[in-house]
Order: C-alpha cells, then sequence, then structure tokens
C-alpha cells in the first residue's frame, strides 16, 4: 500500500493506482485490520519504551475540526466551528488507544461515555483516567463507576496567569500536534467517518513504526 496517498501526498499517476490504493484500503479497514495494526504497532512501541504492552491509564480528551467535505457535521459554539469533534483517549505516553468521531455539537461529557464504553472492551486494564473540568459531569462518572474506571478531573489553578501545562493533560495535547502534522489531518477531508478514523490510525500507526524502525 501507498502510504504516501494516504497522508494525503502524491502517489503514482499511473491508470487505476489511485483506484487500487482505495481499494485495497477499504479492504483493510472494514476487516478492522487498521486499526489491530495500529494496536500492535502501539503495543511494541511500549514494550521498547520498557512498559508493559497493555496500558493501565490514560488521557481523554476532544478536539473539534473543520470538515468542508463531511456529509454529517455540527457547529462547535465555543470555537465556533462547523465539522466534526475528535474524540481520543492516549496513554500516560501520548499513544492513541481510541478515537470516535462525532458532529462537533455532541458534548466532551457524551463523547467521554462513548469512550468509556470502547476503552472497556478494547483495552480492559485500563482503570485510570485524566480528563478535564469539561467531564466533571453526573452521567459521565456515574458511567465510569459502572465500568470500574477512576477518572480524575486536573483543573487549572485559579491563581494561575496566561499558559500553563497541567499535569497529566499536556500529554493528549501534544498527541493532537502530533496529528495535525500530518496534511491529511489539518481538516477532516474525509465524507465517512469510518474513513477519517482509519486515517488517523494509519498516521499514528505510522508514526510509532517509524520510531521503533529507527529508535
Amino acid at each position: 500500500m501507498n502510504s504516501s496517498y494516504l497522508t494525503g501526498l502524491s502517489v503514482s499517476t499511473k491508470p487505476g493506482a489511485i483506484q487500487t490504493v482505495y481499494w485495497w484500503f477499504r479492504r483493510l479497514m472494514r476487516r478492522f485490520l487498521v486499526q489491530t495494526i495500529h494496536d500492535v504497532c502501539l503495543m511494541l512501541d511500549r514494550e521498547a519504551a520498557g512498559r508493559e504492552t497493555s496500558p493501565s491509564g490514560g488521557v481523554i480528551d476532544s478536539q473539534s475540526i473543520k470538515a468542508p467535505h463531511a456529509k454529517t457535521r455540527g457547529y462547535d459554539a465555543g470555537k465556533k466551528i462547523v465539522g466534526p469533534k475528535r474524540h481520543i483517549a492516549v496513554d500516560t505516553d501520548g499513544r492513541l488507544l481510541l478515537v470516535q468521531l462525532t458532529t462537533a455539537d455532541i458534548s466532551d461529557s457524551a463523547g467521554g461515555q462513548m469512550i468509556l464504553d470502547a476503552i472497556r472492551k478494547r483495552w480492559p486494564w485500563v482503570k485510570h483516567l485524566f480528563a478535564d473540568g469539561a467531564y466533571d459531569r453526573l452521567q459521565l462518572m456515574d458511567k465510569a463507576t459502572f465500568l470500574d474506571f477512576t477518572v480524575e478531573i486536573i483543573r487549572r489553578s485559579e491563581t494561575a496567569k496566561g499558559f500553563g501545562i497541567l499535569p497529566r493533560r499536556w500529554v493528549v495535547e501534544r498527541t493532537f500536534g502530533w496529528m495535525i502534522r500530518w496534511r491529511r489531518l489539518v481538516k477532516d477531508y474525509e465524507q465517512r467517518i469510518d474513513v477519517a478514523e482509519a486515517m488517523i490510525h494509519i498516521a499514528m500507526g505510522s508514526l510509532m513504526l517509524r520510531r521503533n524502525a529507527h529508535p
């Protein structure tokens, strides 16, 4: 598979090249192999860093992103952005554990509940999660208790002035920074949510592959 196409760069101009690449991409995506390959890369990267392959802690957050071509979009009044919202969970080093895409008008708390369900199925050893004040909502906390999670809210100090790095919270912000270094992910250029999620897994999986190949 020509990864340059998947990251929005140039590919061969031979007849049918783009159609062939997309056919393979769609086949891998429908069989959930894109996510599986990403998760294997994640576990190998954790092992290389001297960590357990399956994480026990993580950080959750969301990011509204502009989407010029998406079929389903919403309006994030706080960020003044029309498009989808990326709800993600990362481990405590910033590796992507999960991504769920919704319309931008979905609250962080509602998206967080979807993330909790998905984490429990995909990463059953995760017990402790860090989040900001937007996730401090009764329904989310009730769901966290039901699913045996501890959600720790990291709040900004009331006496702090200007920009400040928050413990644990900076990790997930760095992951968003890694994402938008990929030209294909600066905006959401996809029409379908499943394709957009697969592009994120390809980008983050490639990052870990390079890190393992060139330690």
